[in-house]
């Protein structure tokens, strides 16, 4: 079994355009979404309503539970804090209300966690190897459970338990051991902070046990110019240039 693993979209129309497309003619048995559908670009109602019209089990992301009123977004940096609070107006209530029931955490395939931020929370940080293994003792007692797919740091990350090498360069194909645990995120759809500005994903083979790391062009330039006509803070604009 193949499965397509996305996150971080965060509002952004174009890149999760080109990614389904890209997908689709992998033909993977299923996707999972790893949240943070709202946040920082301009068309929060679109790319709910691509993953709702397919059906994707999805988990609950920081932006997500902030855009539909279940967390207050002070803590957000300024700029992400107008991004939230515009699409706070926006949002439709059909939309805020699916995105409220989404789980915390999604076990699938028998061994996999998906998860938005950590096992431990949502706010969590996983961005290098202790991050990582700080978060073993919250996949003990989860039966069988060895890979753990998050996303919110927007890096594309490999952390295998025995050793801390990263490896999760563009278009590498990483083996995975049974007998190992992982925490593999598979890069930002929507938002990508790794100085790549092409948009992420990964594609977990379930029978191969090896995990892809793909990446694919979108129309940058068409994004950037729908954040600065909603009126949100031109460093979103920018950044999605210079993938940071």
């Amino acid at each position: 079994m193949q499965i397509a693993i996305i996150a971080d979209l965060h509002a952004n129309l174009e890149a999760a355009l080109v990614v389904f497309r890209e997908i689709d003619a992998r033909k993977p048995d299923r996707i999972l979404c790893l949240g943070d559908l709202t946040g920082y670009n301009a068309n929060p109602n679109e790319v709910v309503d691509l993953i709702r019209e397919r059906n994707i089990p999805t988990v609950m992301g920081n932006h997500d539970a902030a855009v539909c009123g279940l967390e207050d977004p002070w803590f957000f940096r300024a700029a992400a804090k107008r991004a939230i609070e515009w699409q706070m107006e926006v949002l439709r209530e059909d939309n805020r209300q699916w995105l409220a029931s989404l789980p915390e955490q999604i076990q699938f395939s028998g061994s996999c966690l998906g998860v938005h931020g950590s096992p431990s929370s949502r706010d969590d940080y996983i961005i290098d190897w202790l991050d990582a293994m700080r978060q073993l003792d919250y996949l003990n007692g989860r039966e069988n459970v060895n890979l753990c797919f998050f996303g919110h740091s927007h890096r594309p990350s490999f952390f295998s338990e025995t050793g801390n090498t990263n490896m999760a360069e563009p278009g590498a194909v990483r083996q995975i051991s049974p007998s190992n645990r992982y925490f593999i995120n598979p890069g930002a759809l929507g938002q990508p902070r790794d100085r790549d500005p092409r948009a992420a994903w990964g594609l977990f083979d379930a029978q191969k046990m090896t995990f892809e790391f793909c990446r694919v062009e979108y129309d940058v330039e068409t994004c950037a110019r729908k954040i600065l006509q909603a009126g949100l803070p031109q460093e979103l604009a920018r950044r999605l240039y210079k993938g940071k």
